[in-house]
């Protein structure tokens, strides 16, 4: 099993690999690529849906209103944005705060999941319908499904989703704060809960690799200007 350093690390690594990230269009729109943030020990975990204006622009998700409103509702009940890892469906912002797009949610679905592998939280709390849809897998919506948790796998990781409210509903319609509060109200009995069981990871066969090429005696030096590969931002990435 790997211990906490170790996915730290390879936490960290992902964080580069996204923040450099060009698989979908969404690269030539953004100002900077939203990863996530928090404890990499979390034992919960927010998903959205993907960063809006202010998030583009600071590289943190959760930074408006809704944000705010977050850490509110997390203070209720005892615990502060430190203690939790906030991330979204996309990591770059849709131009115009647009729907994702089925292309580009599938081009960032890897880095959701390698987050979830390597954080390991106990409970994902999916933040409004698109989320919520999109891990359950499901068309279901919110309003059935709020304040009830189930088991799903997502990657290779078993997780519990509990679905609530965007916060963002309760700036809209303020007779929904008591109901995303009632939901909350839950969250330390969920995270008392143990974890569900893992499912088994069937190790790869090894393949049989053909002789490699002798390698070049001198290796070629980068081109002038070479960008150099991007350093993780202590902001970004939390708690790392």
């Amino acid at each position: 099993m790997t211990d906490a350093a170790e996915r730290r690390e390879q936490l960290k690594q992902v964080y580069l690999e996204a923040s450099a990230c060009t698989r979908c269009a969404l690269a030539e729109t953004r100002t900077t690529v939203v990863f996530g943030a928090g404890n990499a020990d979390a034992d919960l975990m927010f998903v959205g849906e993907a960063p809006g204006a202010n998030e583009d622009k600071q590289g943190l998700p959760f930074v408006g209103q809704a944000g705010r409103l977050l850490d509110r509702l997390l203070a209720e009940i005892g615990l502060e944005r430190g203690d939790v890892f906030i991330a979204n469906v996309l990591k770059c912002r849709p131009p115009g705060n647009r729907d994702p797009r089925p292309q580009e949610i599938e081009a960032c679905r890897d880095y959701l999941h390698r987050q979830v592998e390597l954080i390991e939280p106990r409970v994902i709390c999916t933040l409004g319908n698109f989320s919520t849809k999109l891990l359950r897998g499901d068309p279901t919506g919110i309003s059935r499904l709020h304040g009830q948790a189930e088991v799903h796998v997502l990657g290779q990781r078993a997780v519990r989703l509990f679905p609530i409210y965007h916060p963002a509903a309760a700036l809209y319609t303020p007779s929904m704060l008591e109901t995303l509060r009632a939901d909350f109200a839950r969250l330390p009995e969920l995270l008392a809960t143990d974890p569900p069981p893992q499912p088994e990871v069937m190790e790869p066969v090894p393949e049989i690799e053909p002789e490699p090429e002798p390698a070049p005696e001198v290796a070629e030096a980068a081109p002038p200007g070479e960008p150099a590969e991007p350093e993780p931002s202590p902001d970004q990435l939390g708690l790392f």
